[in-house]
């Protein structure tokens, strides 16, 4: 092998691993899952029309979130009332409408608590013509944390680290967060019924 073809391979691997990083893109996954087509939004296979909605709302959680976000601002442009998402240290976008708070992962903290009751706030004042759009990505369940009543803060960090240091896989560590969660297992949905989730 010349020097040239070694420099040759050396490039061809920084262009394949270069492209692999744009393919799993949070954006460009968001953009090529999401279309705005007049007043309808497709997410998917599912159509919702956008005139049916008095607000629009951005809730989420979650390592990629910030970059999902910039999507569904970069689609939805002003038709977005108000927006929230909790992301892990450092990892923040440059968000317009959508506000953003950094907390710890994967042990849950205070910033994590503080912008999930605000997030259930919203929730609860969604009403039938909301349509309120959930953006969720890895890391979600320890961003998005908000204690069931008897409950502590300090009691989900103190089980966190059980599980982490005993081995637990993330379903067997999600599996006990569901039951120690006022928002996993369905329950943000339920919390901004009759909103539209999606």
């Amino acid at each position: 092998m010349t020097h040239t073809e070694g420099r040759a391979d050396s490039q061809n691997l920084v262009d394949i691993f270069n492209a692999a990083l744009v393919a799993v893109d949070p954006y460009n996954a968001v953009l090529k899952a999401v279309k705005v087509e007049g007043d309808q939004l497709h997410i998917a296979c599912a159509k919702y029309n956008l005139e049916a909605f008095d607000r629009i709302i951005v809730v989420g959680a979650g390592k990629a979130t910030a970059r999902m976000a910039l999507a569904i601002e970069s689609l939805l442009v002003s038709k977005i009332d108000e927006g929230l998402i909790v992301v892990k240290d450092g990892h923040t976008a440059p968000l317009f409408i959508i506000k953003q708070v950094e907390s710890s992962h994967p042990v849950p903290g205070e910033a994590g608590v503080a912008a999930t009751l605000s997030i259930l706030e919203m929730a609860h004042a969604a009403g039938e013509k909301t349509l309120l759009i959930c953006l969720l990505s890895g890391g979600a369940s320890a961003l998005l944390v908000a204690p069931v009543a008897g409950v502590t803060l300090q009691d989900k960090q103190e089980a966190t680290r059980w599980l982490l240091n005993a081995g637990a896989s993330v379903a067997e560590l999600n599996a006990v967060r569901k039951h120690l969660s006022m928002v996993k297992g369905g329950r943000l949905a339920q919390a901004a019924y009759p909103a539209q989730v999606v």
